[in-house]
């Protein structure tokens, strides 16, 4: 019996037990401690649910770049709403999520009605945002105010952490059940395998991709608002937030579902990155670490996900001698095709 330990899908947590050991042997007095665990839950869970706004347009073969200025711009209007006696902290963050939302129905249209590339629109869109933060803000950066409910939004303590970590959960919970147990997920899937297969079958192919990019705009705004909420304002935190949640995006999907991109997957990668991000700079005490371990890991992860993309159409091919066995795979895989045109359809698929 062939021992199979999981490596294909649990790497992850493989290389955090590693992680964990060894920086705890280099960093005895200050890397094995509920203070590093505190830090690291409390500030990558903001970064989580950004890491769930990139996913979302990436599953229907989609990139927002604009999402680390839209979460910039909607946390520091939200906080300037609150401190300015304007709104509530509740309807500030509203307001906040709302811009996020308006956001990524404007790179919905870029993409859909316009038809220009993904990649494109939303990085012309980080530009024009970074020029509107700027406006709003008057180039300068927006005090904090005085610890009340915006900041308790995020640092009330639970159990020893922060809240924030809550609604990370929560969110991740919801994204997973949508994604992997709904209609709507599984046609989002498809439209990111094959868009003209997915058109084929009915599936209103424009629509579901707006739709995935208003939903990256609004969540990647409430990940703004709690970063605001959680660690105080900035004109320039947006930026910073592309490269690690992309690096945990795409490892994310060589991991729990491999060769797909997965909402746990997305956390866990992320966990990954933090702990080795903070054992290093524990070690080095150099502050360069960051942005170098995120590269780093964005180039192996992209290697591993088109490795194993190639591994995997190399799979498909047949031996010309298993003419029998390819007619017998083709025949299921046409019933299959045949079953699925049947099920989008009458589940709701409709035409753009």
């Amino acid at each position: 019996m062939k021992l199979n330990l999981g490596l294909d899908r649990f790497s992850g947590i493989y290389l955090l037990v590693i992680f964990v050991i060894v920086f705890s042997l280099l960093a005895p007095s200050t890397f094995p401690t509920m203070t590093t665990l505190h830090i690291i839950a409390s500030s990558q869970a903001a970064v989580g649910v950004v890491a769930i706004a990139i996913l979302i347009p990436l599953i229907a073969g989609q990139f927002d770049l604009s999402i680390g200025v839209n979460a910039n711009l909607a946390g520091v209007v939200a906080l300037m709403l609150q401190t300015n006696g304007i709104l509530g902290a509740i309807p500030a963050a509203l307001v906040g999520i709302g811009i996020g939302l308006v956001i990524g129905g404007l790179n919905g249209l870029l993409v859909v009605v316009f038809k220009v590339n993904s990649f494109i629109a939303t990085l012309a869109m980080t530009s024009v945002l970074s020029a509107v933060l700027l406006m709003v803000t008057g180039s300068e950066e927006v005090p904090p105010g005085e610890y009340g409910p915006f900041q308790q939004l995020t640092q009330t303590d639970i159990f020893g952490f922060q809240s924030v970590i809550l609604f990370t959960i929560a969110l991740a919970f919801v994204a997973w059940w949508v994604i992997e147990r709904t209609p709507q997920g599984r046609y989002l899937r498809a439209v990111g395998q094959n868009p003209e297969a997915a058109r084929l079958t009915g599936l209103p192919v424009n629509r579901l991709v707006w739709m995935s990019l208003v939903a990256s705009g609004g969540i990647a705004a409430f990940g703004g608002v709690l970063v605001v909420s959680s660690t105080g304002p900035s004109l320039d935190f947006g930026p910073g937030l592309l490269l690690p949640t992309f690096a945990a995006a795409f490892l994310g999907s060589t991991q729990i579902q491999p060769g797909r991109e997965n909402v746990w997957g997305t956390l866990i990668a992320i966990l990954v990155l933090a702990v080795g991000v903070q054992g290093l700079q524990l070690v080095t005490g150099v502050v360069w670490v960051a942005p170098l371990f995120n590269g780093l890991a964005l180039m192996v992860a992209v290697a591993l996900a088109v490795g194993r993309q190639s591994r995997v159409t190399r799979s498909k091919a047949r031996p010309p001698g298993d003419a029998l066995e390819a007619t017998r795979g083709e025949h299921v895989v046409g019933q299959a095709t045949a079953e699925g045109v049947t099920s989008a359809t009458t589940a709701g698929g409709a035409d753009d």
